[in-house]
């Protein structure tokens, strides 16, 4: 009889699981039942012990949804970046903004410049799947690629609602943003986007050309600084200004071992100058 009543209860323990959508539950609870029963433990041990399992799997099944969502390049990560081809950044500066605590509540910004190949897509895909993992909730895009999004959702006047949707990512990763073309409707899609996160939402920017050179990005000189403005206002920049570590390791995969380097980095020539 306290078999049948036992199975009877499991099966609807098994029930009532699926029905409230506790799945972390559903999953461990014979065996701790199990444990439970043999060690004697108090139910609030019980109880507590499923609460706090639950609690684990909700936790790791949000962030692999934000990891879908986040659409970060594959193979991208800080234990994959080699900050050693990088010696401007540092190590220290770039793995304490991968916590987010302090400027991504506050809203701020992170710029990163360099030239085509210096590390900056793969050092931002990397911070990305950092704060993701820290439970921030982070959208990777080329700048171009989200721009036409935009412009689409304009021409079918929902504009607004396409950007405020963008707002429940706390970081938003525009991938080479002078790539955009210098198109009155593209550049003022893409500056009502940061006007619209400036001081409410974090955005992280790469780009090829300093500042400089963002009027070949935006239709007008008043556009362009205001841009820039709201940008820099709490913003951490990293300037990336080293060779590219791309043509660096082709270089050294066509070289082969123990050859002499056939160039060498600004670095390199200085100290052979001293």
């Amino acid at each position: 009889m306290t078999a049948k009543h036992n199975n009877v209860d499991a099966a609807r323990v098994e029930l009532l699981l699926s029905e409230l959508r506790l799945p972390g539950v559903k999953a461990i609870w014979p065996k701790l039942a199990a444990v439970a029963d043999k060690e004697g433990w108090p139910a609030a041990r019980f109880l507590a012990a499923l609460a706090e399992h639950e609690a684990a799997d909700r936790g790791q099944r949000r962030i692999a949804r934000h990891l879908a969502e986040a659409r970060l390049p594959a193979g991208k990560s800080l234990d994959t970046f080699d900050f050693d081809t990088v010696p401007v950044i540092s190590k220290a500066k770039v793995m304490a903004l991968a916590a987010g605590d302090l400027w991504l509540k506050a809203g701020a910004n992170l710029l990163l410049f360099g030239p085509p190949g210096s590390g900056k897509s793969h050092l931002s895909a990397a911070l990305g799947l950092a704060l993701v993992e820290q439970g921030w909730r982070v959208l990777f895009t080329r700048a171009s690629d989200l721009v036409q999004r935009l412009q689409l959702a304009r021409r079918e006047l929902a504009l607004e609602g396409a950007i405020a949707k963008l707002d429940r990512y706390d970081l938003l990763i525009l991938d080479d943003i002078t790539y955009v073309s210098k198109d009155q409707a593209e550049t003022s899609v893409l500056f009502e986007l940061i006007a619209a996160r400036y001081e409410q939402r974090s955005m992280l920017i790469t780009a090829n050309q300093p500042f400089g050179e963002w009027g070949r990005v935006f239709p007008d000189q008043a556009m362009t600084l205001a841009a820039i403005d709201r940008l820099v206002h709490h913003a951490t920049i990293l300037e990336m200004n080293v060779e590219s570590y791309r043509r660096k390791a082709a270089m050294e995969r066509k070289r082969g071992p123990g050859r002499v380097p056939a160039f060498a980095t600004a670095k390199e020539t200085q100290g052979d100058d001293d």
